[in-house]
């Protein structure tokens, strides 16, 4: 049997390209299995239920070592599982020098191996590289006086003294929460910011 397996990150990334090359490659559509999430690990539902189905000799297609995962250990132990103990076969058809169906004596082995191991390295790297450029973008966007979350709703009119009451021991915070219609963890938080002598 031939499958494919895509994967995008995010619901809002379009998987038109991958589909395309699944088509091209005459994958069955029903044999094409899709995960919208993150290739950090291969807890990915769909991922696995194709792996469930898999037997000896059943062909796997993937665009590109980067949609098969992002983490460099995983990527190698997964590769390792599905080829030694499934007994399958990996096509990344970006990567001509990655298709187990070709090569199978130890020089072709080697190579597949040896270029394997440099990308799921860069895949793994640039996992790295999206997450700093993302941390680097927020602070950006902070610096902008970008402001990210719910938006604080305003104090009721009783904050200043039910706090009061409450920093002076005369009530619990449970009571001041009630008091001003919040919940315990947001009048803590609020209260933490408010400078009541």
């Amino acid at each position: 049997m031939i499958y494919g397996y895509v994967r995008v990150s995010t619901r809002e990334q379009n998987e038109a390209r991958q589909m395309k090359a699944m088509s091209e490659n005459e994958v069955p559509e029903k044999n094409i299995y899709m995960d919208k999430q993150s290739g950090k690990d291969f807890k990915r539902p769909m991922y696995n239920r194709m792996v469930k189905r898999l037997r000896e000799d059943d062909v796997i297609f993937v665009k590109s070592i980067d949609r098969l995962g992002r983490n460099y250990e995983e990527i190698l132990e997964q590769w390792r599982f599905l080829t030694k103990e499934k007994k399958v076969d990996i096509v990344v058809l970006d990567m001509e020098l990655l298709d187990t169906r070709r090569g199978k004596d130890l020089m072709g082995t080697f190579l597949s191996d040896v270029v394997l191991q440099v990308l799921s390295f860069v895949a793994e790297n640039e996992r790295k590289n999206i997450r700093e450029r993302q941390k680097e973008g927020i602070e950006a966007a902070k610096m902008r006086g970008v402001q990210f979350g719910r938006p604080k709703r305003d104090l009721p009119d009783n904050f200043e003294q039910v706090c009061y009451q409450w920093k002076s021991g005369e009530i619990l915070g449970k009571e001041a929460a009630r008091l001003c219609s919040m919940p315990l963890s947001t009048f803590y938080g609020r209260a933490r910011e408010v400078n009541i002598g």
